[in-house]
């Protein structure tokens, strides 16, 4: 998997490179957790499903 991605940033308000900050394997799938270089925001996704806020 890649180690960043591009994504929305809400605080932001424009779009980041969002960076890979820690990943596990659950019986869900693998547990990804992503942040934003230029503020505190995050989001994770489990399987590949965003649990991040949309806009």
């Amino acid at each position: 998997m890649s180690m960043d991605r591009e994504q929305y940033c809400p605080n932001c308000e424009e779009d980041k490179e969002f960076y890979r900050a820690a990943s596990t394997t659950l019986h869900l799938g693998e547990k990804v957790k992503w942040h934003c270089p230029d503020c505190d925001y995050g989001f994770v996704t489990i399987d590949g499903i965003n649990t991040g806020a949309t806009a």
